[in-house]
């Protein structure tokens, strides 16, 4: 027996979701059946909202709701330091460890050439126009994931920065990080630690 056509099409919506298989996807949306047309109408805004109302922040490239975000806005945050992520929701992880008062950039990806990435798909160039003449920064932390495609990126990245200014410094995250793994999922204490034990690149 199959499912109605509009229950077979949010199955598969969901299923696109990272993470979610087909029972998670059904599960959801027989869930949605269930709830009041006020809440199906608050989730469907919040959906449509997402792209309309969120910006890529015009310095840093992190979400946000202005065209400069929260971060890059806060004049008390040193100048002098930023990191490097791979995704907005690192910038999420290290602000929760209330240990990092630099500022970011967001590449929104890492190089990937199994998969049609190359430099020119990330946002390297934003990152090097923040670094050029003039830039007040002194150090570069290259906090990309310990994978095959962050330490490729992070190399690249590195060449190109040392390239443009070498007095900045360029750090890597130290103790902490295990190799494979994900800043998204590390929690606070280990994302401190890879912070203060960072290394030179």
């Amino acid at each position: 027996m199959s499912y109605p056509k509009q229950i077979q099409n949010l199955i598969e919506a969901f299923q696109r979701l990272p993470g979610v298989g087909e029972k998670t996807a059904a599960r959801l949306t027989f869930y949605l059946l269930h709830v009041p047309d006020t809440e199906i109408n608050k989730l469907g805004n919040a959906v449509l909202g997402l792209k309309k109302d969120i910006f890529l922040c015009s310095i840093c490239r992190n979400i946000s709701d202005k065209e400069v975000c929260e971060i890059c806005s806060n004049s008390s945050r040193d100048k002098a330091i930023i990191s490097v992520v791979e995704q907005p929701l690192d910038v999420f992880s290290f602000e929760a460890t209330g240990k990092y008062w630099g500022f970011y950039h967001v590449l929104h990806g890492v190089i990937d050439p199994l998969h049609g990435v190359g430099p020119d798909e990330l946002y390297l160039k934003d990152l090097l126009i923040r670094l050029g003449p003039g830039s007040p920064v002194k150090e570069v932390i290259l906090s990309l994931n310990p994978t095959m495609e962050g330490e490729a990126t992070a190399m690249y990245l590195a060449k190109q920065i040392k390239e443009l200014n070498p007095k900045v410094a360029i750090t890597r995250l130290g103790v902490g990080m295990p190799i494979g793994g994900d800043i998204e999922y590390a929690d606070e204490t280990t994302l401190s630690r890879a912070l203060e034990g960072r290394r030179p690149f």
